[in-house]
């Protein structure tokens, strides 16, 4: 019988020291604390929420001056490793490929409304165009 999967959500914090490896000391901590959950259980899943990939792309514009592309780029590329995965899965990572029209904020949000299959009701003419969003008024 396979182990039970433990699936974990992570915050802001372990995402930016995984992306970033910044501070040292902090990120050389998360990654040994997350080696020893998984030597508790080969069966971990950690996940990160559309809040938190906002925020984290915020971070890394704002306070560690990295560009719009070179952001959604490192986010990819550690989903791409395999060791975590958005909440709302493969339609977020197709988010992060995405350069033109509305931004990636807007875009986390349409999704996460479309993901529990709810309408975003906007005003922003970009944002109108997203699937699953609905102009109001415009």
């Amino acid at each position: 019988m396979p182990p039970k999967i433990q699936a974990f959500g992570i915050d802001t914090s372990v995402f930016l020291r995984l992306l970033t490896g910044h501070p040292a000391s902090d990120f050389s901590a998360t990654v040994a604390a997350l080696k020893r959950l998984h030597d508790q259980s080969s069966a971990v899943e950690l996940f990160v929420s559309n809040q938190v990939i906002g925020e984290t792309y915020i971070v890394l514009q704002h306070f560690y001056g990295i560009s719009k592309g070179d952001a959604r780029s490192a986010m990819r590329e550690l989903f791409s490793s395999g060791n975590l995965s958005p909440l709302n899965g493969r339609p977020v990572i197709d988010l992060l490929l995405a350069k033109d029209g509305a931004g990636l904020l807007d875009r986390l949000i349409a999704q996460g409304y479309q993901h529990e299959e709810l309408p975003t009701l906007t005003r922003d003419k970009k944002m109108a165009r997203l699937p699953g969003a609905v102009a109001l008024g415009l």
